[in-house]
Formats: structure tokens, C-alpha cells, sequence
């Protein structure tokens, strides 16, 4: 069975994500079609699951008898009580840095500058943390399946890799060595948060 889910997101580094998780499926995932003229919703939940199923479900309005996909997911630091947590995203402005409109997006850039900082002086096995992803199907404003996945691993004290997006250059895997910045597409959506959620809500879909 063929499955077409539109996919809430602007963020072609989930969109990457989300299509390279559903290689091995029969799932077809696109953007949700006109979405940069729709307006965003405020992210005001507590939790990744509730603001993805916010998403989710304001989304799915604007694309009647569709299935939408949303997600929400981010980094929880635990020498940072879970921060960023649900404002992972948004840590640098969070800090007052407001990216300039006339340069390339520095966001990932800012948030892990301000990530470092906030680490200065921990030591190694303090650094722990993890990602954590949500993700949330939703069709005409009901939502029909949530699935959540999660992967372990250690904040570095400067970036490596060059692959990836986010916080993935200072996400340290111990068992491969390797941050998530510097392994291959399959290997990351073989044990990333994002390709844990996906693979839980095919299951979920008896995909």
C-alpha cells in the first residue's frame, strides 16, 4: 500500500531526514503545498509531543482529506536541567541574537555557539544528552497516530563534521566515534531520533 504524507515543514534538513527514512517504504512524503503562505502557529507547548500535535492538526486544515505530518524535536541536555529542550530551535534568540536578515540563516551556527557556552567548563562525563523527535500524523484536524524516538550521546567541546544540520556537529555517538555531523545519511536514519520516530509511526501505520 502506498502512502502520500505532506510534511508541515519548511526545514529541507527534515525534509532529507523524513525522505531518506522512508526510502525502504512505501511512503511518499512532499511539503505541505502552499505552505509559506500559511501563517505559523505559536509553539506555546511544554512538550515536543504537544507541539507537534498542535502542528499537526493546524496544518492538516489547510490541506482537507490529506494526512499531515509534523514533528517536533530537539536536543535535552541534562547539565542543562533538559535545556534546550522544546526551545532548541530558538536558544540563540533566546539569548537576545537575532540573525541577521541579510546574511545566510546562522541560526544552527548561533544556537551551538550558545550551547558551548552554556557548557563551558563541564566536564566529559557530565556532557550527557540526547535528541529527542516527535513526530504526529493528523487529517482534517484530528490526529490519527503519534510515534517518539530518541538516541543517547555526549556534547562535545567544539564542532566536527560537516554533514547534518542543528546541533549535529557537537552531538558526540560514543559507539561510533563519531558526531552526527560526520556519518553517512543511512547510518544517521539508522539511529537518529528522527529515523526512530518515523520507523515507530510506520509501525504504528502497519507500514
Amino acid at each position: 500500500m502506498s502512502v502520500h504524507l505532506f510534511a508541515a515543514t519548511t526545514s529541507q534538513g527534515k525534509l532529507r531526514d523524513f525522505r531518506t527514512a522512508a526510502l525502504t517504504h512505501s511512503v511518499r512524503i512532499d511539503p505541505l503545498p502552499g505552505l509559506d503562505g500559511i501563517p505559523v502557529p505559536e509553539e506555546d507547548g511544554d512538550t515536543f509531543a504537544q507541539n507537534a500535535t498542535l502542528k499537526a492538526v493546524y496544518y492538516s486544515r489547510h490541506a482537507p482529506g490529506q494526512m499531515v505530518l509534523a514533528d517536533d524535536s530537539g536536543l535535552e541536555v541534562d547539565a542543562l536541567s533538559g535545556a534546550p529542550g522544546v526551545r532548541s530551535a530558538r536558544f540563540a534568540a533566546d539569548a537576545g541574537l537575532i540573525d541577521s536578515p541579510d546574511a545566510n540563516d546562522n541560526t544552527d551556527v548561533w544556537n551551538n555557539m550558545v550551547l558551548l557556552q552554556r557548557m563551558a567548563g563541564i566536564p566529559a562525563p557530565q556532557r550527557t544528552a540526547r535528541y529527542r523527535c516527535v513526530l504526529v500524523v493528523a487529517r482534517d484536524g484530528q490526529p490519527l497516530h503519534t510515534a517518539e524516538g530518541s538516541v543517547e550521546g555526549l556534547i562535545l567541546e567544539a564542532p566536527r563534521g560537516t554533514g547534518g544540520f542543528g546541533y549535529d556537529p557537537l552531538f558526540f555517538l560514543p559507539e561510533l566515534d563519531s558526531t552526527m555531523a560526520e556519518i553517512d545519511l543511512e547510518t544517521k536514519h539508522s539511529l537518529s531520533h528522527r529515523g526512530r520516530a518515523f520507523a515507530a509511526l510506520l509501525r504504528q501505520m502497519s507500514l
